[in-house]
């Protein structure tokens, strides 16, 4: 509650203690926390002051200040947890999927203390252990994040993703045409120092020769589903391993950076009047469920991205992405 209000008491509240009866609106209210309120006059019983053990009487009016937020599992406030839960798009036994949103690190740091990581907790559900992540998005790419609900689906989901069985599909807004519209992008890549001065750059993956340290191999299959003259295009992407940033660093390699990319970028210019965020969306997944068959999950756009489709004339019904068969 973030404001005073002024409740009546209910008939079938029957003669109840006020320290209870504040309770019952504010379970995370501590007993010490209630005297408090009653000897400041915080709390008061037909305008006057009162006592935690003063019975009420139906028909009363009690005075309440703004109260703390309840704490879900974890210590998460029921906010909070409400906000992890309504990003679930799939569940069952063994496996949650989520569609993180842009801007929500995956995992914390030194600066970073509100991320999925964080909520947990607030996922169990009926389970009594938190799930698990098994894999990563980028803070600013949105879209399908794989969750295991107890460590033999963990163990039996981390090796889809180690042996390449999950197929991820994603979708970007990349800056001009790709040429060819659609091709594969493979090559070595490695993390190395950025330009000196830059925050955003001081480590990002660069271009490098197999012998070079800290060298992988990176493949990524990609396909132009419409353009915006030659301004800006709409592309799905399949990456055929998981590396650090490679979609990002491979659609700069070819010279289309995606939309609001500030760390791999190319020389052409952004469209005036679209959100200056990531476009990155993480759109579909499909891999071995841990227990039968197969999981598949699909998710929606983030709003910045929906808004400069609808800006650049997109329309998601006439694209046909060959690798969403399953989405």
């Amino acid at each position: 509650m973030k404001k005073v209000e002024q409740i009546e008491v209910g008939a079938d509240e029957g003669e109840v203690r006020l320290d209870r009866w504040l309770k019952r609106r504010a379970r995370a209210l501590t007993q010490g926390q209630i005297e408090k309120m009653l000897r400041t006059g915080q709390v008061r019983v037909d305008g006057a002051r009162a006592k935690a053990n003063d019975r009420l009487r139906a028909g009363q009016i009690v005075r309440i200040p703004p109260l703390p937020e309840e704490r879900a599992p974890g210590g998460l406030s029921e906010r909070d947890a409400a906000f992890a839960q309504s990003l679930v798009i799939h569940r069952d036994d063994d496996v949650i999927v989520l569609n993180k949103p842009a801007g929500l690190a995956t995992q914390g740091g030194a600066k970073t203390l509100r991320h999925i990581d964080a909520l947990l907790p607030a996922l169990k559900f009926e389970k009594e252990e938190k799930p698990k992540l098994i894999h990563r998005l980028d803070r600013d790419t949105s879209g399908c994040l794989v969750l295991a609900r107890h460590p033999r689906a963990a163990a039996a989901l981390a090796k889809s993703f180690r042996t390449r069985e999950a197929q991820k599909i994603y979708w970007a807004i990349v800056l001009g045409t790709p040429q060819p519209a659609a091709g594969q992008i493979r090559g070595w890549m490695h993390k190395a120092p950025g330009s000196a001065g830059r925050e955003a750059d001081r480590e990002m993956m660069r271009r490098c020769k197999q012998n070079d340290e800290g060298a992988v191999f990176a493949v990524t299959d990609y396909v132009t589903l419409q353009r915006a003259g030659g301004k800006a295009s709409w592309v799905a992407m399949k990456p055929e391993t998981g590396r650090t940033h490679q979609l990002r660093f491979h659609m700069a390699e070819i010279g289309n950076s995606i939309l609001g990319d500030g760390k791999y970028t190319c020389d052409r210019p952004t469209p005036a009047g679209l959100a200056n965020q990531l476009h990155l969306h993480a759109r579909a997944i499909r891999l071995p469920h841990p227990t039968k068959g197969v999981l598949q999950a699909s998710a929606e756009l983030p709003g910045h991205m929906k808004e400069t489709m609808k800006a650049l004339g997109f329309d998601p019904r006439e694209a046909k992405d060959p690798f969403e068969a399953f989405a």
